[in-house]
C-alpha cells in the first residue's frame, strides 16, 4: 500500500520543526513553542508542490511579521536528504515548496512495488463496519433509487475497505410488520379471484402483476387447498411461497449488479429471539418513556428531537421504530461493529435523529452510527424525463435499467454525483461509445495503454524497468502533472471513505483519464531516445495499472480492447 505522500508531508513537517528549532538557536526567533500550522498541497501548482502556514500560524507567539519568520525558516530549513529541491516566500508568508524529479521517480515506483494493492492504505486501522444498503422491501422488484443506493452502497463499501476498514455489507430484509400485512392481503385476495366474484383490492393493497403471478404459480401447486382455511392460515401460507422467492430474486438481481452481501439480515429474527422486546424494556428501565392515551411513548425531545415518538400503539403493536432501534442495537453492541454506516433515501431526514436519540437514550455513542442520504435519481432521455421502460411499457426497475444500458455504466454513473445531490442520469449517454460518456472514457484510456504496450512489443521492444536517470527525463509540465495526480490516490480514496462519497473516486479517475490523454498528445512514447521510450513506456505502464485498480475497487470492467 501507498504512503509516499503522507511520509513526504511528515518529513516536510519534521524539517520544518527542525527549522524552527535552528531559528531558535541562532537567536532569530524568540525561544516559543511554534502554534499548531498546516501542511496542505495546494491546487495551484504555482504555489508548490506542497505550501505551509507555520510563518503566520506563528506571528502572535514569536512577535514577528510572518515574512521574516518565514526567511528564518527557509535560511534554516536542510532540505538535503529529502525528496524537495527548494522552497519559495509567497504572498503575507507562505512557504511553498517544490518537489525534485527524484519525487517523480519514486511515485512510479511505488505503483508497481504495490501492485493491485497501490491505493490501499491502513487508515482505518481495521475498524469493524457494517454498511447496510438497498434492504429494499421484499414484496416487489427494486426501484431506480434501489439501483442508485445499490451503486452508492457497494462502491462506499469498497472505498471503505481500501482505506484499511474492516467492512461488511449488509441488506436488512423487511419480513415483519405493516408491508408484510399489506403483501398477504394482496394476495390473498388475488388468490380468492381466481375462485369467487366480487373481491374487491383495497385500494391501499399491492396491485402489481408480480403479486396477481405469486397467486397464479400458489394456485398451480396448491389449487383450491386454501379457500376455505382460515384467513390467517390462507395468508401464511401464501406469504411463506412467495416472500422466500421475491427474496431469491432481489439476491439473485443483485448479484446480476455485482453486488454481494456478507449478510442478510431478517427482521423476523429480531421479534423471534426478544430483541423487540428487550428494547422496550431497556427504554423503560432508563426512564424515557411514558404512557398516554393506550400507546408506549419514548421521550424523544429529552435527546434534540422536536417531538417524541410512538414505540407501541394503543392496540398494542409496536410501531416500525423499534425492531429499528434493536437493529441497530445488534449492530453496535451484539455484533460489535465499531461503525454503522445506513444508506438511505432523501426521506430518511428526519429517521437518523430519532435513531440516534434512541441510541444515546440506551447509553450508546449515536456518533457509531452514520448515515448517506441519497437523493432522488431522474432517468432522462432525449432531454425528456421518463418514467417507463421502452421494452415493457412498465415502470423502470433495476433489471429493465440494466438490459437498456451496460452494467459498467450504471454503476459508474450512480456514483458520478455525491450521494445528497440531485442527480439526471442520461440513458442515451450512458449506452455512447464516446468520449461524452464518463465511464467509456476512462476504459478508453486503458485500452488505449494495452494498444500502445501491445504495438511495442511487436516493435521488438523489451519492457524494463527504467533506471533513475532514465525516470528523471519525465519532465515535462504533461508528466509530472500526470505523475503528481497518480500520487494523490490513496488520499483521495481516504478523503473518500471519511466523506462516505464515492463521487470522489470516479472524479479521480475521470481526471485521470483526462491528464494521460493531455500527456500522450503532447509527448511521443515510442521516441527515438531509448531510456526516454522505456520511461514513458513505464509511466504508461503505472497509469493503466492504477486505473485497473480504482475500477476493479469499483467493479467494472478494464478492457484491453474497444
Amino acid at each position: 500500500m501507498s504512503k509516499l505522500v503522507k511520509q513526504t508531508e511528515d518529513m516536510l513537517r519534521s524539517k520544518l520543526e527542525s527549522a524552527v528549532k535552528a531559528a531558535v538557536a541562532a537567536g532569530e526567533l524568540p525561544e516559543e513553542d511554534p502554534a499548531p500550522f498546516i501542511v496542505e498541497i495546494p491546487s495551484n501548482k504555482a504555489n508548490g508542490d506542497f505550501s505551509t502556514n507555520i510563518a503566520m500560524a506563528c506571528a502572535k507567539c514569536f512577535k514577528k511579521a510572518p515574512r521574516m519568520i518565514a526567511q528564518s525558516i527557509a535560511d534554516h530549513i536542510d532540505l538535503s536528504d529529502t525528496l524537495f529541491e527548494r522552497v519559495e516566500i509567497a504572498g503575507p508568508g507562505f512557504l511553498n515548496f517544490f518537489l525534485s524529479g527524484s519525487y517523480y521517480s519514486a511515485v512510479l515506483k511505488d505503483i508497481f512495488s504495490c501492485g493491485e494493492d497501490y491505493g490501499k492504505s491502513d487508515y482505518g486501522q481495521g475498524k469493524k463496519v457494517i454498511v447496510e444498503f438497498v434492504s429494499a422491501n421484499p414484496t416487489g422488484p427494486m426501484h431506480i433509487g434501489n439501483a442508485r443506493g445499490g451503486a452508492i452502497g457497494d462502491c462506499l463499501a469498497s472505498v471503505l475497505d481500501w482505506a484499511g476498514y474492516d467492512v461488511s455489507r449488509e441488506f436488512y430484509v423487511n419480513d415483519a410488520g405493516n408491508q408484510i400485512e399489506k403483501f398477504a392481503t394482496s394476495l390473498e385476495v388475488r388468490y380468492l379471484q381466481h375462485f369467487r366474484d366480487g373481491v374487491e383490492m383495497p385500494e391501499d393493497a399491492y396491485h402489481g402483476a408480480d403479486i396477481t403471478e405469486h397467486a397464479e404459480n400458489f394456485i398451480k401447486e396448491y389449487g383450491d387447498r386454501y379457500v376455505d382455511s382460515p384467513s390467517e392460515e390462507r395468508r401464511k401460507a401464501l406469504v411463506d411461497y412467495a416472500l422466500p422467492k421475491n427474496i431469491e430474486g432481489l439476491e439473485r438481481d443483485l448479484k446480476r449488479y455485482r453486488i454481494t452481501y456478507d449478510n442478510w439480515f431478517r427482521e423476523s429474527t429480531l421479534h423471534h429471539d426478544g430483541s423487540v422486546d428487550s428494547v422496550i424494556n431497556a427504554l423503560k428501565e432508563k426512564g424515557v418513556t411514558y404512557e398516554q392515551d393506550g400507546a408506549l411513548w419514548f421521550k424523544a425531545s429529552e435527546f434534540g428531537n422536536d417531538k417524541d415518538i410512538v414505540l407501541i400503539r394503543a392496540n398494542g403493536l409496536p410501531t416500525y421504530i423499534v425492531p429499528d432501534i434493536a437493529y441497530h442495537y445488534n449492530k453496535l453492541v451484539t455484533r460489535g461493529f465499531d461503525k454503522a454506516v445506513d444508506v438511505l433515501g432523501a426521506d430518511h431526514h428526519g429517521y437518523v435523529p430519532r435513531m440516534k436519540a434512541a441510541l444515546t437514550a440506551l447509553g450508546l455513542d449515536a456518533g457509531r452510527l452514520d448515515a448517506v442520504i441519497m437523493q432522488m435519481v431522474r432517468l432522462v432521455r432525449n432531454g425528456e424525463t421518463i418514467k417507463l421502460s421502452k421494452r415493457s411499457g412498465k415502470a423502470i426497475t433495476l433489471n429493465t435499467l440494466i438490459d437498456e444500458i451496460p452494467l459498467d455504466a450504471a454503476r459508474f454513473f450512480f456514483n458520478l454525483r455525491e450521494p445528497n445531490s440531485h442527480f439526471d442520469f442520461d440513458l442515451e449517454l450512458a449506452a455512447k461509445e464516446s468520449s461524452e460518456n464518463p465511464v467509456y472514457y476512462v476504459q478508453y484510456a486503458h485500452a488505449r495503454i494495452c494498444s500502445i504496450i501491445k504495438k511495442a512489443q511487436e516493435q521488438g521492444v523489451e519492457l524494463r524497468n527504467p533506471t533513475d536517470d532514465e525516470l528523471l527525463m519525465l519532465d515535462s509540465n504533461e508528466e509530472r502533472e500526470l505523475i503528481r495526480h497518480l500520487s494523490m490516490l490513496t488520499n483521495e480514496i481516504v478523503a473518500a471513505a471519511k466523506a462516505y462519497d464515492p463521487a470522489k473516486i470516479t472524479h479521480y479517475v475521470t481526471q485521470l483519464a483526462t491528464l494521460f490523454h493531455k500527456f500522450y498528445n503532447a509527448q511521443r512514447v515510442m521516441c527515438d531516445d531509448e531510456g526516454l521510450m522505456q520511461a514513458r513506456l513505464y509511466l504508461c505502464r503505472a497509469v493503466k495499472n492504477t486505473i485497473s485498480n480504482i475500477l476493479t475497487m469499483l467493479k467494472i470492467t478494464a478492457p484491453q480492447v474497444m
